[in-house]
This record gives C-alpha cells, sequence and structure tokens, in this order.
C-alpha cells in the first residue's frame, strides 16, 4: 500500500507540470487558434531567466519569479502575437503549426546565447525549503516543490475554466479565433484581445518553466521536450477544447507513468524499453482511437474565401525562352561545380558535396509529402533512420549486396509509411504531424534499443557498395584514390528521383494531391480517391528517406541513431519549408544550407559575431545552435510563402525578367510594324 500511495503523489507531482502544459496548450489553441509546438520552448525561457536570477545571481524568489513568470513571460507573448501569429489569425493550421515549429527550434538556441544553463544543476524552485518532506503516512512522502506543482496547476485550471464559461473576455477570445474580421465588423478589438490572449498563455508557460526543474533538478531543454510530449497526449486527449480534461489527462498520465515505472519488471527488455516511451506511446494511441479526432479541430473563417489562391512555382508562369535560359544557366553552374570538385578543389569539398546530395534524396521526401501531399509529418528522420539501420543490419549480417540491401531497407521504410498513413489518415492537419511525431519518437526511444534495429548503445557498421567492376570502397588514408566514385554514385540517384518526382507531381497522382489541397470535398465530387493518394505520397516519401539513409550510413560507414533523431528530423522539415518544400531544386538548395551554413559559413561569421555583434555570448551555444536560430526564424514566412523563401523571391525575378522581356519585344513588334508602314 505504501508503494502504491508513494507512486500516487509522486506521479502527480509529474503530472502537475503535465497538466499545466496541457492545459497551457489547450488555453492557446482556443483563444489563437495555433498549436503552439514551442509552448515549450517558451517556458525555457522562464526557466532559464529564473535560474540565472535566484540560484546563480541570488536573488530573493519573489523578484526572481515576479521578473521571469510575471513580466518576462507575457512581453515573450506579446511580442511573438505583435511580430508573427497577429497576422497568421487567417492562415491555414498547418501554416501555424510551421511557424510555431521554427520557434521550437530557435528559442532553447536564442536563450543559450545568453544564459548557460547546460551545468544548471541543484535548482531551488519558487517556494522556500521546497526540499522540505511531508509524510502524511508511514513510508509516504511529499515535498513543499510537489506541493506548489500540484496547486498551480489546479488554481490555473479552475481559473482558466471560469475565464472562458464566465466571463466576456473568454468569449471574445474565441470569437476572435472563430473569425478575427467578423468580430471587427462587431467592434471588436481583436489585436487587443489576441495579445491578450497569448501573454495569458506565455504567462501559463512562464509558470511551468519555473515549475518544471524542480522535478528534475535542472534547466534542461531536454526535459522541457519531454514534457512538451506528455502535455501534448493530455491536450490531444482534450480534443484541444476542454481545459478540466487537459489537466486530469496530465495528472493521470504522470500518475500512470510513475506506476509503470515502479511495477514493471526491470529486467525485461520491452518494459525497460516501454518506459521512457509511455508519453509518445499514449499519444499515439490517443491519435489513433479517439473519434472526436477524425477531422481537425478549429473553426473556419466565413470569410476565408476572400484570401487569395496560393502561388503557382515560378517554372509554371516562365516562359520558353526563360525556361531554355535557366536550365542552361544551372547546367553551367552545376558543370562548374563538379569540375571544381573533381579536378580543383580538395577532399573537404568533395565530402561536403557527397553529403549536400544525399541530404537533398533525403529531402526530396519532404517535398513529396509535404510540398505535394500538404501535409507535416516529423517522421523523416525516423524513416532515413530505418533505411540506415536496416541495410546496414541486412548487408552485414545477411550477405545481401549493399546495394540491394539499400532498396530492401527503403521498401521497409515505404511499407511502414503506408502503414502510418493509413491509421493516422482519419486525422488531418496538426493531429496527422502529431502522429507521426508520436511514431517517430517511439521509435527513437524504444525501436532503436533492439541489436536488430538499432544495434543498441553501440554504433552501427555499414559498408560501401559494389556494382560489377566499380567498387566504392572508401579510399584508404594517404593515398592518391579520391572518392569521386561515390560521387557519382549519389548524383546518379539524385538525378532519378527528381525525375521520378516530376513525373509523380505532373502524372495523375500529382494532380490529385494539387486537388486534395484545394477541396477534399470537391476532389470527392469528382471521384478521386484521398486516402489511395495520401497513401502512395506516404509511402513514396518513406521510400526516398530510405534510399537517403541508406546511402548515408554506407558513406560514413560507422554510424549511429543520434544520427537520425526525431528532433533532427523536425530541424530538418525546418529548412526545407524555409527554403522550398515544393519542388526538387529547393531540396537540393535545402540541402546546401544544412551542409555549408554549419561548416562554411559558421567558421567565417562566427569570429565576427563574437568579436562585434554579440561580445557577450557564449562562443560554444553560438557554434552549435546559430544553424537553428536563423533556419528556425526562417520558418516563420512558411505562412506569407507557403512556396518558401528561395521559391518566392525566384519568383519574383522571374516576373521582373519575364516584364522586360515583354516589354522588349512590344517595343521591337512596334519597331518593325512601323518600318514596314
Amino acid at each position: 500500500m505504501e508503494k502504491f500511495l508513494s507512486a500516487l503523489i509522486e506521479g502527480m507531482s509529474f503530472g502537475g507540470v503535465y497538466a499545466l502544459v496541457a492545459v497551457g496548450l489547450v488555453l492557446a489553441y482556443k483563444t489563437s487558434g495555433v498549436f503552439n509546438i514551442a509552448f515549450g520552448a517558451q517556458a525555457f525561457v522562464s526557466g532559464a531567466i529564473y535560474y540565472q536570477l535566484h540560484n546563480r545571481s541570488e536573488w530573493p524568489i519573489i523578484p526572481a519569479f515576479l521578473l521571469a513568470v510575471v513580466v518576462a513571460a507575457p512581453l515573450v507573448g506579446a511580442a511573438l502575437d505583435r511580430m508573427l501569429f497577429r497576422h497568421l489569425r487567417t492562415a491555414p493550421p498547418l501554416s501555424r503549426l510551421v511557424v510555431a515549429l521554427g520557434l521550437l527550434v530557435a528559442i532553447p538556441e536564442v536563450v543559450g546565447l545568453f544564459f548557460k544553463v547546460t551545468q544548471a544543476t541543484q535548482y531551488k524552485g519558487i517556494v522556500p525549503g521546497g526540499e522540505i518532506v511531508y509524510r502524511p503516512l508511514s513510508g509516504v512522502a511529499i515535498t513543499r516543490d510537489d506541493l506548489s506543482i500540484i496547486l498551480s496547476a489546479a488554481l490555473v485550471a479552475i481559473g482558466l475554466t471560469i475565464l472562458f464559461r464566465y466571463t466576456s473576455l473568454g468569449l471574445r477570445m474565441r470569437a476572435v479565433v472563430e473569425s478575427p474580421r467578423l468580430t471587427e465588423l462587431n467592434g471588436i478589438r481583436s489585436d487587443i484581445v489576441g495579445t491578450t490572449a497569448w501573454m495569458l498563455s506565455s504567462f501559463v508557460a512562464g509558470l511551468a518553466g519555473v515549475l518544471l526543474p524542480t522535478v528534475f533538478q535542472q534547466v534542461s531543454v531536454i526535459n522541457y521536450t519531454t514534457l512538451l510530449t506528455a502535455a501534448i497526449a493530455a491536450a490531444v486527449l482534450a480534443s484541444l477544447t476542454s481545459i478540466p480534461i487537459a489537466f486530469a489527462g496530465g495528472i493521470g498520465l504522470g500518475i500512470l507513468q510513475q506506476f509503470v515505472s515502479r511495477y514493471l519488471p526491470t529486467g525485461n527488455v520491452f518494459a525497460s524499453n516501454v518506459k521512457p516511451s509511455l508519453p509518445f506511446i499514449v499519444l499515439f494511441v490517443v491519435l489513433l482511437f479517439k473519434r472526436s479526432l477524425s477531422y481537425e479541430q478549429g473553426l473556419k473563417d466565413p470569410l476565408a474565401g476572400v484570401d487569395p489562391p496560393p502561388p503557382v512555382p515560378a517554372s509554371a508562369v516562365r516562359s520558353r525562352e526563360l525556361t531554355i535560359g535557366t536550365r542552361i544557366f544551372g547546367f553551367v553552374v552545376g558543370t562548374w561545380w563538379f569540375y571544381s570538385v573533381l579536378f580543383l578543389w580538395n577532399d573537404i569539398w568533395l565530402d561536403r558535396t557527397i553529403r549536400i546530395l544525399i541530404y537533398a534524396i533525403i529531402f526530396c521526401s519532404i517535398v513529396v509529402i509535404t510540398g505535394m501531399a500538404g501535409q507535416i509529418s516529423f517522421a523523416q528522420a525516423t524513416f532515413a533512420g530505418m533505411g540506415a539501420f536496416f541495410s546496414a543490419q541486412i548487408a552485414t549480417k545477411q550477405g545481401v549486396s549493399v546495394i540491394a540491401a539499400i532498396f530492401i531497407a527503403s521498401a521497409v521504410a515505404a511499407v511502414v509509411g503506408a502503414l502510418i498513413g493509413l491509421i493516422a489518415l482519419r486525422r488531418r492537419g496538426i493531429f496527422l504531424a502529431l502522429a507521426t511525431y508520436a511514431f517517430a519518437l517511439f521509435f527513437d526511444n524504444t525501436m532503436v534499443r533492439y541489436d536488430w534495429v538499432g544495434g543498441g548503445i553501440f554504433a552501427i557498421e555499414s559498408q560501401r557498395p559494389v556494382v560489377g567492376p566499380v567498387d566504392f570502397a572508401r579510399p584508404v588514408p594517404g593515398s592518391t584514390t579520391r572518392d569521386t566514385a561515390f560521387l557519382v554514385l549519389v548524383l546518379v540517384v539524385l538525378t532519378l528521383v527528381g525525375i521520378a518526382i516530376i513525373w509523380m507531381r505532373n502524372g495523375t497522382t500529382g494532380r490529385f494531391l494539387d486537388a486534395l489541397r484545394g477541396s477534399e470535398t470537391a476532389a470527392a465530387s469528382i471521384g478521386i480517391n484521398a486516402t489511395k493518394a495520401r497513401i502512395i505520397a506516404f509511402a513514396v516519401s518513406a521510400f526516398i528517406a530510405g534510399l537517403g539513409g541508406g546511402l548515408l550510413a554506407s558513406y560514413k560507414i560507422q554510424f549511429s541513431s543520434l544520427d537520425y533523431k526525431a528532433e533532427l528530423g523536425l530541424f530538418w522539415v525546418v529548412i526545407v519549408v524555409t527554403l522550398g518544400p515544393r519542388t526538387v531544386e529547393g531540396a537540393i538548395q535545402a540541402a546546401a544550407g544544412f551542409v555549408l551554413f554549419q561548416e562554411w559559413v559558421l567558421p567565417t561569421a562566427i569570429p565576427w559575431l563574437y568579436n562585434h555583434a554579440l561580445p557577450f555570448a557564449d562562443i560554444t551555444a553560438i557554434s552549435i545552435g546559430w544553424q537553428q536560430i536563423f533556419f528556425g526564424l526562417g520558418a516563420v514566412t512558411y505562412a506569407k510563402h507557403p512556396e518558401g523563401i528561395l521559391e518566392s523571391n525566384k519568383t519574383a525575378s522571374l516576373t521582373r525578367v519575364q516584364g522586360l522581356i515583354d516589354r522588349f519585344k512590344s517595343r521591337r513588334d512596334s519597331e518593325i510594324e512601323t518600318a514596314s508602314v
């Protein structure tokens, strides 16, 4: 009995933090229409500020709490609304999700520029003597910190429930989410109401941010990520609408996690892997079986029909002359690049070029699922990992040729992708994205621990392929041989993948997906099978990701599960949607940015930044996180430019060039006509 009560009380402490964040997620969605996946990052801001003030600078608890939670957190919320989300109220839900995803990637790294919290241990909470233990029953202990978490979560849940049910402000917040333009017609200042909602939501995030470290005794962004995933499960259980259910779900999940930790056997491999993965399993099960999530929650703006249609790719609007000129220019630049890599530049640039081409193959999978199908998948790194893990296992343990093993592993990833798509197809928008994220986290925290999948805790060794007389083995150090054969291999694969994507986009499946992006109801009325088209998109996307992952593993020869973490997959999505998610060219540019920014741009820019722009910053944090900051903040442009920044600029440039050509033709025709007269 004592063991049961002890697990119950400790579970309520963990669950209180889960509940607080779950309530904050529901609050943000109810009042802004944004599924704020960056909520944990906002909480991290207040946690870092409070730790810096109270634990390091020895401020008293009350001033440190007021500045970190009551002042800083609402200001962060107001800034996010003023600079970003105020302009996205009529944007599609997926656009807002991508913007929040960019903030999730960027905000922790921005915090790292100002506060070095990687070694933030021995955290002191918001109540004096938080470590003091009360023993209401023999063998059952509860600390003051535990009580502060549970009481804070309960008070926030009660207060927000009263706000939405009995106050005019709560009614106005919900009305602004439904249609800011209609509320403006009724005399309601939607900007003020929206900013108030974001400040309130950010206050809840700040409160969670200073309470969470009392559970783990440290301020770590990894803990906030785990917290967010568990809270997402509770928020989805509440259908993103009910604050009491979100609160109860968070408490229940914390209690369940403690019961699993204490009662499952410790020697069993499956049980030991299930314990850390419980929040991800619960999230996936809730998304799978909760019927009220069959269609995306949230009301659509009745005036959304006045919004302009999404822009078409530049390739669809340029003239024949410009198309030919663009292709010639691309061919010349590509030829110059590869000539330089092969004959002029050193092996470092050869290595960078090979990795750019491999990552471009992986990023093409995001082009298929996001650019063509209009869906967000957070499992692309997982599918790439499947291609790597299974191809290495098949080639080394079964004696299958490496090329055949890569294709077999890619086929396995395609089957899994089709199954995930089939299971999650009843979900739309953010719920589909969350389902893929739950699967990716489960794979990371459970499946890769098995020797037959990810090799457990050890690195995995792969092999280089041999095709006929051509051996793609890595050159021996010190020899004059270079890795040019592997460069040709990945270039051929990328070319074939690019041709297949263009063929698919211009074919029946691509046109069906375009129709579904416009209106699923209208597409169904003319006989388009949405399920079949989306399953094909998921399968093709997973196959391409697995193909790229297998090639990356073969190139590196030795790799680990860290090369294919779900968090890295989030960053991949951010890079691609920032630069160009609708074209193969955009995937190549995103891959170049991913590789070159960190290895070429940063070594050049960091000394200047450190000496001039950010002399107060932590140089280690800059070197690790500046890439995440740059591309994470770049993702906020997705709502305005869903075709990507580079594609948008290319379209604008082509429009100007086409205008010059048209004026030249018009002047020439006029001169010819005048001369003939």
